[in-house]
């Protein structure tokens, strides 16, 4: 090769596999296409990737150039690889937007709700405790007209017992509930107190 051989003469060599004509190239070009690549990405670090891949890539096709000046074709390939680059970003972000979807919607999921959280404590916390020291009758009573909302005529049909044993049962199980709770040393709270 002479003194300055031309762009043409650089992509031969590179295809024959020299090295030292790939650096020459790029010594010679990477300048301009790296502000030319910069007024069309504003991420310094996509523009560097862009600039090596499309290196990288004349390194590997450089027999496919049909001679001449290579400014053009490098532009192609690097303006390539940039929309290359791009699609790539917005994959990636479609992926973490979609799986931060899937975990949020996972959390929300798994997330008790606030009568979830209160039908736990019916079972584990202290009314809990409560009433299981309730006879099963009074604790169906309770549990119909207090938990799950019924009136003393739909208890009774649920029940499948009369209207009046079930205002007879939840008052007395409104006092067993009480005195068991203060047995252990629980207040009964408002709701419950007023409510049971």
């Amino acid at each position: 090769m002479g003194a300055d051989p031309s762009d043409a003469e650089l992509l031969c060599a590179v295809a024959a596999g020299d090295a030292q004509a790939l650096a020459e190239l790029y010594d010679r070009h990477a300048g301009w296409l790296h502000a030319r690549l910069a007024r069309r990405c504003a991420d310094p670090e996509t523009v560097r990737e862009v600039l090596q891949d499309t290196f990288v890539t004349v390194w590997r096709s450089a027999a496919g150039h049909r001679g001449g000046e290579a400014g053009g074709w490098l532009w192609v390939i690097a303006a390539r690889r940039l929309v290359d680059a791009r699609r790539a970003q917005a994959r990636t972000a479609e992926v973490q937007e979609a799986h931060a979807r899937r975990e949020h919607d996972a959390a929300r999921a798994v997330a008790p709700s606030a009568e979830e959280r209160v039908l736990s404590g019916l079972e584990f916390g202290d009314l809990g405790t409560a009433l299981d020291g309730l006879s099963p009758e009074l604790r169906d009573v309770l549990r119909a007209t207090v938990v799950d909302g019924l009136s003393t005529r739909q208890a009774a049909g649920l029940l499948g017992i009369p209207e009046g044993t079930v205002k007879t049962r939840a008052l007395r199980a409104r006092r067993e509930l009480r005195e068991a709770l203060s047995r252990l040393g629980v207040r009964s709270p408002d709701s419950v107190g007023g409510a049971v």
